[in-house]
């Protein structure tokens, strides 16, 4: 097989990763990069944007330019085929959101004033549910993507009913609306009936509480499991100081590590 030859750089631009992405796709490339199609690496697309979230969360500059790296590659590598099936190129993915953005920026590139950011939101909800032909509210809702993490996909439905203007949008109503929801699930429990389904309905009030106080439910929830694993870790570490193991743990000892006021110090 012939070698592929690339010139050595100091600096490498755009159009050398789409060149070298259309070498690996030829007959003298790679023979993995040859087999792949959109099906084969779609989770990588989702594994690599969570590695340049986790990057974010480190505020680790250098990694987050090599994260970033990784996740253009997957639209690099999408474009490409899409590029062969003379469907679409990168210029083309560039043309549509260069569009997007004009389009979605009345008040920076159009004649509409916004006094917010709050403003800027809801204009371009409405901008976004006319260019894809949405009239209902409901058919905003059922656009939210399904593969989306469900409290992210809560979140945006939340955001999404708020939108259309239905009442509730107030943190008093939200609590309550939890609290009703966690005596429904008390009472599930005791019937041991639909006990998966309340427990969702209280997952997508806490999202509602969420997006009335501009919180990420998503984040929320990471905050509080990577607390309660360092919590667990130090109990453990107890435990094995005093000679006993994970699974002699006190029943009370159990209570405090699961207990709120535990996970709030």
């Amino acid at each position: 097989m012939k070698k592929e030859v690339y010139p050595k750089k100091d600096f490498y631009g755009i159009n050398d990763l789409l060149a070298i992405m259309k070498i690996l796709r030829s007959e003298n490339g790679c023979a993995w990069d040859r087999e792949q199609d959109h099906e084969s690496i779609r989770m990588n697309v989702l594994e690599e944007a969570y590695e340049v979230m986790e990057a974010i969360d480190a505020k680790d500059s250098e990694l987050l330019r090599e994260e970033l790296g990784d996740l253009l590659l997957q639209v690099v590598f999408h474009t490409q085929l899409e590029n062969e099936a003379d469907s679409f190129d990168f210029n083309g993915v560039c043309d549509g959101i260069c569009k997007k953005l004009i389009y979605r920026h009345p008040h920076v590139f159009g004649n509409i004033h916004v006094d917010n950011s709050d403003e800027v939101l809801k204009n371009w909800d409405s901008l976004k549910s006319r260019s894809k032909g949405q009239e209902t509210a409901y058919e905003r809702l059922t656009s939210v993507p399904k593969l989306l993490p469900a409290l992210m996909r809560g979140d945006k439905v939340c955001k999404r009913v708020v939108n259309s203007g239905i009442k509730g949008d107030t943190g008093e109503f939200a609590i309550r609306n939890l609290k009703d929801k966690v005596v429904q699930l008390e009472q599930a429990l005791s019937k041991d009936d639909e006990i998966e389904g309340k427990i969702g309905e209280v997952l997508l009030a806490c999202c509602n509480l969420s997006n009335i106080y501009k919180k990420d439910s998503e984040k929320s929830l990471t905050m509080a499991i990577n607390r309660f694993i360092m919590q667990f870790g130090d109990l453990e570490a107890k435990t094995t100081e005093k000679g006993a193991s994970i699974d002699q743990v006190s029943e009370e000892e159990i209570k405090i590590l699961f207990s709120a006021e535990n996970n709030n110090g």
